[in-house]
């Protein structure tokens, strides 16, 4: 990312809620890894399900 597209993103913030954004950026990537290996048990479990029936 370029120094003035980040500024245009984020100068506006102060230092502690720009921290915040990137820790909450950070916590909603592992959320959303945590949601896709979920989903992936959840159809792994259905196939396998359907297989026995």
């Amino acid at each position: 990312m370029t120094f003035h597209r980040w500024k245009k993103q984020f100068g506006h913030l102060k230092v502690n809620e720009a921290r915040q954004l990137k820790e909450l950026e950070r916590e909603n990537t592992e959320l959303k890894k945590m949601l896709a290996e979920e989903m992936l048990k959840n159809r792994v479990l259905s196939y396998l399900c359907e297989k026995k029936l």
